[in-house]
């Protein structure tokens, strides 16, 4: 008998709204016996029907809905979600590189599609899509006929499922090097062993955003990784330098420049906090700053001291942008929310005694939607701002 999983009294309204997670906490009782990661049921306290999902007894996060009406995922449920996720990004001109599948803002929550020209490269971050892997490759290769399929479930993430990390080839041939397209320039991926699946789609329309802020400039990209904003930048740059700790990253910049013809551009191998530091006291000055970094907290305890990181580097940025010139600033974690950001933005403006506007604000790439009432799924904040 399956399993049937019973709400505390009011706590299906977030579910109801449209959240996936249901919490191990939020549970009066379990009904029924099955296997762990199989199909469950999700009820309110008095037995009304909220979705259905597969359920973890080992994770926090208890169960993922992810179909709220009377049907199962048996046949070619996976197909049809996959499918409707991939007319999505090509009804908005999505075709070479995309992230075709964005877990619960897709109806799909735990799972990753990324497309790298013809390679597919997935990630699996909950047990019910881990033991559902075979069938969802399976239709994969039927919608997409890839030339590969390569699994990214490095991830931390899997083992609050209990889950192992893995990696390796699950279909085709996957090459080292996968030659994308992105705004018209051609990038080298590394699926393999590069941050993620191999690459930061999310930045996708901000780093084609950059190019006007570059223009006929001198340009500084922090935390650069493959030179994503290095390069966009390069095409209306006078120069630009690309900074970060990872000579390998720098050496993928260099690649990227070179495949591209691209002459203006120069790396610096440095810790990020240092270097702005030390250009300060040098007295360096640049139209354009970019600060990219990695996400500083990956938890909620960790959002005070986070906080202060992205306010020293923000400070340091806008002191380092000529009167007039640009700072292009972001923040890929969920904790670090947009009005905490907007604030942490205000405070560094003050603490820099520059008077400083805003140019532009984002979020992630439209094959990265997100959703309303799931502010897990909005995650990215990108800002320009001038510096008077």
């Amino acid at each position: 008998m399956a399993y049937t999983v019973y709400l505390k009294k009011n706590e299906e309204k977030r579910l109801i709204a449209g959240h996936s997670w249901v919490y191990a906490n939020e549970v009066a009782r379990i009904e029924g016996k099955d296997k762990n990661g199989a199909l469950c049921t999700v009820c309110s306290f008095d037995g009304r029907f909220i979705g259905k999902g597969y359920i973890n007894h080992a994770s926090k996060i208890l169960v993922r809905i992810f179909i709220r009406k009377d049907e199962t995922d048996d046949g070619d449920f996976y197909y049809n979600r996959i499918k409707e996720a991939w007319e999505y990004r090509k009804r908005l001109g999505y075709e070479n590189c995309c992230r075709v599948v964005f877990g619960e803002a897709d109806n799909l929550p735990a799972l990753i599609i990324d497309k790298y020209a013809d390679i597919l490269v997935i990630q699996c971050l909950s047990l019910g899509i881990h033991q559902r892997k075979k069938q969802i490759i399976a239709d994969m290769v039927r919608l997409f006929q890839p030339k590969g399929i390569y699994e990214r479930s490095d991830v931390a993430v899997r083992t609050k499922e209990g889950l192992p990390l893995e990696k390796g080839l699950l279909y085709g041939e996957v090459p080292d090097e996968v030659i994308i397209e992105e705004n018209g320039l051609k990038m080298s991926v590394d699926v393999k062993n590069g941050q993620k699946t191999g690459y930061f789609l999310d930045q996708k329309e901000n780093r084609f955003s950059i190019r006007r802020y570059a223009k006929d400039g001198r340009v500084l990209d922090c935390f650069c990784n493959s030179g994503g904003f290095s390069l966009n930048a390069a095409l209306t740059a006078k120069e630009v330098t690309a900074v970060d700790v990872s000579p390998l990253a720098l050496d993928n910049v260099m690649r990227n420049a070179s495949l591209n013809g691209l002459e203006n551009i120069k790396t610096e191998k440095a810790d990020v906090f240092e270097l702005l530091r030390e250009k300060k006291s040098a007295g360096e000055k640049y139209d354009l700053v970019v600060l990219d970094p990695p996400a500083f907290c990956k938890s909620a305890s960790e959002v005070k001291d986070a906080y202060r990181g992205y306010k020293d580097i923000n400070v340091l940025g806008i002191k380092l942008v000529k009167s007039g010139g640009f700072l292009a600033t972001c923040s890929c974690s969920h904790y670090m929310t947009l009005p905490l950001f907007e604030k942490m933005l205000s405070d560094a403006a003050k603490e820099s005694g520059r008077r400083v506007r805003v140019a532009e604000m984002k979020m992630q790439a439209p094959d990265h939607p997100s959703l309303v009432n799931e502010e897990e799924t909005q995650y990215l904040k990108f800002f320009v701002l001038q510096v008077l």
